[in-house]
């Protein structure tokens, strides 16, 4: 099964109050989960690869076989596909384990680019993660 996967981190300061969100769509383009959470204290880049990683857990809890991962972050993005090189040591960690997770994983995984205004659920998703301070919440 292919799933499209929309992410996205919010800060609320940077480094400031964060959530997360994600969702998840079939083929069709129909939302078959999405969640938000908030993260605590953390910097937009971070929030960025905690959607990711939150995101990675649930495709594979689904039984997904192909999982291509939308993101506003050019930084992220463009870390992950090895373009960049990740010199901060924190954004380090989380890269790994990314990698960790994706070396395991029962998918395939593609990671794009996209403009912000086409990522705008999962920034809602987002920012109701930082507006709830709840941990991550299932929405559907």
């Amino acid at each position: 099964m292919t799933l499209l996967a929309y992410t996205d981190g919010a800060s609320r300061g940077n480094p400031g109050e964060s959530g997360i969100g994600f969702l998840l769509r079939d083929n069709n383009g129909d939302t078959i989960f999405s969640a938000c959470g908030y993260i605590g204290e953390s910097t937009n880049n971070s929030a960025e690869y905690e959607a990711l990683l939150r995101c990675l857990e649930k495709a594979a809890a689904l039984g997904c076989t192909k999982l291509i991962a939308h993101s506003d972050s050019e930084l992220m993005v463009r870390q992950l596909r090895g373009e960049y090189r990740v010199k901060d040591k924190k954004l380090q960690k989380y890269f790994k384990k990314v990698q960790t997770v994706l070396a395991v994983a029962p998918f395939t995984f593609e990671i794009k680019h996209i403009a912000r205004a086409l990522n705008r659920d999962a920034d809602v998703l987002a920012n109701e993660g930082v507006d709830r301070k709840q941990p991550l919440v299932l929405k559907s």
